[in-house]
């Protein structure tokens, strides 16, 4: 467009284009945080999830079975889904001798270091 005469030309001076893509940048810089974040949290929840339904088949094993489980610890495979997962079982006797109580950790094959929950149940010698 041309400017009329005597009216000066109106438009972005280049300064303000720059300060307007700074803005731009830095909001689209959160985002994509913000997204990864959430993929991030999808997949804790997932594993947390997994190992959960791991232990609680355990735990529901002895009650099903009404098993006396014997003290000491033991670990074996557990896997739930397509996670490859490490359970451990702890028994350890309890103050009152008619009850066991059953400790069930879940970990991470790849990061056997990393435990992902812990469940108790007591177990009532029938």
């Amino acid at each position: 467009m041309m400017a009329l005469p005597g009216k000066a030309a109106r438009g972005f001076t280049l300064l303000e284009v720059l300060v307007a893509l700074v803005i731009v940048g830095t909001a689209l810089g959160a985002s994509l945080r913000a997204i990864g974040s959430l993929t991030q949290n999808s997949d804790g929840l997932r594993s947390t999830m997994m190992a959960t339904w791991s232990a609680e088949n355990r735990l529901v094993e002895i009650r099903l079975a009404r098993i006396f489980p014997a003290v000491g610890k033991t670990s074996y495979a557990c896997p739930q889904g397509d996670m490859a997962l490490i359970c451990e079982e702890n028994v350890v006797l309890s103050p009152n001798p008619r009850l066991r109580r059953v400790e069930v950790s879940v970990f991470d094959a790849a990061h056997p270091e990393r435990r992902i929950i812990k469940l108790v149940q007591l177990v009532l010698r029938e």
